[in-house]
């Protein structure tokens, strides 16, 4: 077979339209430093209700060495490491001896502090 007969074979396509990569960076590292920033403010305010806010404060019961907390009554949550989703639901429903928050905590602390104990004991990236 020649290869204009093979060239006549496939079907042309229109083009594609592409970002120019200059844009598409710029879109890029715009919304980088807003998550980074929702990021660390998820964190910081997970840390403080775990250390202090939430009552009872989570570091009486439980161990996590980002905290500084070296509770007895809890699992240790630095060798548990359980997921956010897991850290939400004792949250809300309460888990053995542990109480549920969902009656002092909003929806967005609980959030906040599921989130900060998943990452700070290294369960989620």
């Amino acid at each position: 077979m020649n290869p204009s007969t093979l060239l006549s074979t496939f079907t042309a396509r229109p083009a594609r339209r592409l970002l120019p990569p200059g844009l598409l960076l710029a879109a890029a590292l715009v919304s980088l430093p807003a998550s980074a920033a929702e990021d660390a403010d998820k964190m910081a305010l997970g840390k403080k209700l775990f250390t202090t806010s939430a009552v009872p404060a989570c570091a009486l019961c439980h161990t996590l060495k980002d905290a500084g907390s070296e509770g007895a009554v809890g699992p240790v949550l630095d060798d548990l490491k359980p997921s956010a989703a897991r850290v939400n639901k004792a949250l809300h429903d309460g888990l053995g001896a542990m109480p549920s928050f969902k009656a002092t905590l909003s929806e967005a602390q609980i959030e906040a502090l599921a989130y900060y104990v998943s990452r700070a004991s290294g369960a989620e990236k």
